[in-house]
């Protein structure tokens, strides 16, 4: 990530000062950077599912960041209501995460998206029995006005997994 951070900042440098030649000048300084070739190399591409047009997750260093999961069944049905959706959800995403060597022991960071959130205490009652009581991982939790095929909730997370085993 740290890579990223001082050509973007010079990139936009060049934007404010004005110019289209700076401007141009600056893009191509950023992607002609060893640090940016360095960047661009360290993004790891993984699994894109048949036909979507995204990865199920992609590694960053030791930081494996798991696409959005509903809560289908492996027919690509939904159950009904915001428990069950949220506990296939929940399913998932450990499906997911094994296949990459990595459980919910090694999640800090979630994104939650409801449809409806005065489901929210429903939503939490099972997402909790995924987490141990010391180890729940920072969170974020936003209402939605609609998920991929009607889902009531989609769930994304980040995970430490080391490559070398460490």
């Amino acid at each position: 990530m740290i890579l990223h951070r001082e050509p973007v900042k010079m990139k936009i440098a060049h934007v404010r000062s004005g110019g289209l030649a700076a401007t141009l000048l600056g893009a191509i300084m950023v992607l002609a950077s060893p640090s940016a070739a360095q960047a661009q190399e360290a993004v790891e591409y993984l699994d894109p599912p048949p036909g979507m047009p995204f990865s199920a997750a992609t590694r960053v260093g030791d930081i494996l960041y798991l696409s959005g999961e509903i809560g289908t069944l492996p027919d690509g049905s939904l159950p009904e209501g915001m428990e069950a959706q949220t506990r296939q959800t929940m399913d998932n995403l450990a499906r997911t995460m094994a296949r990459y060597g990595v459980g919910f022991e090694d999640v800090f960071k979630c994104l939650v998206m409801l449809t409806d959130m005065s489901k929210w205490a429903d939503f939490n009652a099972i997402y909790i029995e995924y987490f141990e009581p010391d180890r729940l991982p920072a969170r974020s939790a936003l209402g939605a006005n609609g998920l991929a095929l009607g889902a009531l909730v989609e769930v994304e997370c980040w995970a430490y997994a080391p490559k070398d085993g460490e």
